[in-house]
């Protein structure tokens, strides 16, 4: 494996001069949410845009709640947004990689070494499923259903279980959703991963109608109704009235598991046409049915199979030959080339072919500008190194981290380095090499990328991950990468998440340093078992096999959005301004018809209408930036 360092493309700035953050206020906003699917304008932030901005500053910037995406800087307004999204870091000294991380790293050192069996058939069945090719494996599925469990089926036998399987666990998460937004299911559940598995020969057997034809079975049905009566306990706890239209939707004693898997299989009535399956609701089950009998062709299909259980199978040209492990094949060479963050044309391809197959975007919207705004711009301003062992030897600012094989590019990390952290923005890779979770892979990487630079950056100490979003079952894989750390949204200080988690499987919205706050609930709240407070014992919050990429709805500015009607009060917000903080703005530099200065040279000369709009203004800008860079950046007014 070779690393190379930053190459130089783009100008830089020179000697150690940081330069000036200049920012333009957009104000709140209000979007649809990507993470709990409300159509409504739910998701709440706070944005600016950055025509310039220093390591420093968005350091600091991320220290309370921040991201960027492109040259926007959005906060998420954690106690009125849907989906609270906590700010997750990890301490690299301090990182201790799990089983599941650890065979990752071999699997890929396996694939280098030329060790690992890797067929085109099954980097085809990595990808995510399409029409195509789903009929096809729940062909292959009914065949190995009907030779019996004793079997023992090949590696590309399995692989078709296991994305067929998952195939079904994403069209449950669709249908779940789908009765969400039709007011089926409560808004406010914390919906679990739904666990889909092939029914045996010998549970057949003990069934009566149709049983030759059931595959699949899910009992998806209970955990929802488990999640719904977690719900109502929670809302008895904290005594939340909530909205009318919300006090109004179904509860939990409302609906039985039977209603609820009736709901969901309704949403699921398209499924019999794209895969050969048809589903079906069964005392509380979700069972998946063949639509079409084993016919008479299948009988030479389920023989080869019983031959590939004794070890043979038949290749190409119709001989046949023994499964093994095989020999070695050439070895690989993986290059990891971190560059300045620029336009690539084999980057934008490689983008465009992720985001088509795995998030299954309509070619026309991913188009070149919106991949330039979304990781290609960036306002921070590159800072060289100057050996002395204050900037690593790549650098601070946007960078892209390419992974070539054999000089294939086949995944792109887009991270900024900072002074205090490498912060991971998106990752997208080649869906021809699922099979090597570069998702987990490329985060390892990145965690060893900040230990290799803390031998030449001793402040560089830090991985962060983007949001942490408990609400939302996908987003909370970033927790496997242990010990992590939470940040408060009111004091930003950090809380380890293991002390968080209990919390926040209680309320969706936490302020993490109040002590006094965390010590009430855990010494007068009912304590709920363990089985109400955790999901069954096949769920997982780990990410799936395909790894989801860190931040991947970002993009803020290509979201329908409006700027909030809200005229609240920012100062009775449960998140106002802390008492340690002065509420006065004077202070606050702004940029004025090209002319930096306080607002207090030029307080006396506004009209008193004009000051109070302006300190109005003021306000909420420091009071979302924090005193200190309210001082430091520059606020353009025009």
């Amino acid at each position: 494996m070779m690393r190379n360092r930053a190459s130089s493309s783009g100008g830089s700035a020179s000697g150690d001069n940081r330069g000036q953050s200049e920012v333009i206020e957009v104000g709140r906003r209000r979007s649809s949410c990507g993470y709990c699917k409300s159509s409504a304008h739910t998701s709440i932030s706070y944005g600016l845009w950055a025509n310039s901005l220093t390591v420093d500053d968005y350091q600091d910037l991320l220290d309370r709640g921040w991201r960027r995406s492109g040259c926007y800087l959005y906060k998420p307004e954690m106690d009125k947004t849907c989906c609270p999204q906590y700010t997750i870091r990890l301490k690299a000294s301090d990182f201790v990689p799990s089983k599941e991380q650890q065979r990752v790293s071999k699997r890929m050192q396996r694939f280098l070494d030329g060790t690992l069996e890797v067929k085109e058939s099954q980097k085809s069945l990595d990808n995510p499923i399409t029409s195509k090719n789903l009929s096809g494996l729940v062909h292959s599925s009914t065949i190995a259903s009907a030779v019996g469990e004793p079997l023992r089926l090949n590696t590309e036998e399995k692989n078709k279980d296991v994305q067929l399987l998952s195939y079904l666990s994403d069209q449950i998460v669709c249908a779940a959703h789908a009765c969400i937004e039709h007011g089926e299911f409560p808004r406010d559940i914390l919906l679990p991963k739904p666990s889909v598995k092939k029914v045996s020969l010998g549970k057949k057997k003990l069934l009566i109608e149709e049983s030759e034809d059931l595959l699949f079975s899910s009992n998806i049905s209970f955990q929802i109704k488990a999640a719904m009566m977690r719900r109502d306990r929670r809302h008895d706890i904290e005594g939340v009235g909530g909205c009318k239209e919300e006090n109004e939707q179904l509860t939990a004693p409302e609906l039985t598991v039977q209603a609820i898997a009736e709901k969901l299989v309704i949403c699921m009535k398209k499924l019999s046409d794209a895969s050969g399956l048809s589903a079906r609701a069964c005392n509380g089950h979700i069972n998946f049915y063949a639509t079409t009998k084993q016919g008479c062709s299948d009988v030479a299909d389920i023989a080869m199979v019983r031959k590939e259980s004794r070890g043979e199978s038949k290749d190409i040209g119709g001989s046949m030959k023994k499964v093994s492990g095989g020999t070695p094949s050439k070895k690989k060479k993986l290059e990891i080339i971190l560059k300045r963050s620029s336009f690539d044309p084999k980057e934008y391809d490689l983008y465009r072919k992720y985001q088509i197959n795995v998030h299954n975007d309509a070619p026309d919207h991913v188009s070149e500008s919106s991949y330039r705004r979304f990781l290609v711009d960036s306002p921070l301003v590159y800072i060289p190194s100057n050996g002395d062992n204050t900037v690593p030897r790549c650098g601070f600012g946007s960078f892209h981290q390419q992974y070539l094989v054999d000089g294939r590019l086949v995944a792109v990390g887009v991270i900024d380095i900072l002074p205090k952290c490498l912060s991971s923005k998106y990752l997208f890779w080649d869906p021809d090499f699922a099979f090597l979770s570069l998702g987990k892979y490329s985060a390892l990487q990145e965690i060893g990328c900040v230990r290799e630079n803390q031998a030449h950056c001793p402040s560089l100490q830090y991985y962060y991950m983007g949001y942490y979003i408990h609400s939302c079952i996908k987003m909370r894989y970033k927790a496997a990468y242990r010990p992590s750390e939470l940040l408060c949204p009111l004091r930003y200080q950090w809380f380890p998440y293991e002390a968080a988690k209990p919390l926040l499987d209680r309320k969706r919205f936490v302020i993490l340093s109040d002590l006094h706050n965390l010590q009430t609930v855990e010494s007068s709240t009912p304590k709920l078992s363990a089985s109400q407070l955790e999901p069954p014992h096949d769920y997982t919050f780990q990410e799936e096999s395909n790894d989801v990429p860190f931040d991947e709805d970002e993009e803020m500015s290509e979201v329908d959005s409006e700027d909030s009607d809200d005229e609240s009060d920012p100062e009775t917000s449960v998140l106002a301004l802390p008492e340690f903080e002065d509420a006065s703005v004077g202070n606050v530099k702004i940029g004025l018809k090209g002319s930096r200065l306080r607002y207090k040279d030029i307080q006396q000369a506004l009209a008193p209408n004009q000051r109070s709009n302006l300190e109005t203004t003021l306000r909420k800008y420091k009071k979302v930036v924090g005193e200190k860079l309210s001082q430091d950046m520059v606020l353009s007014l025009g």
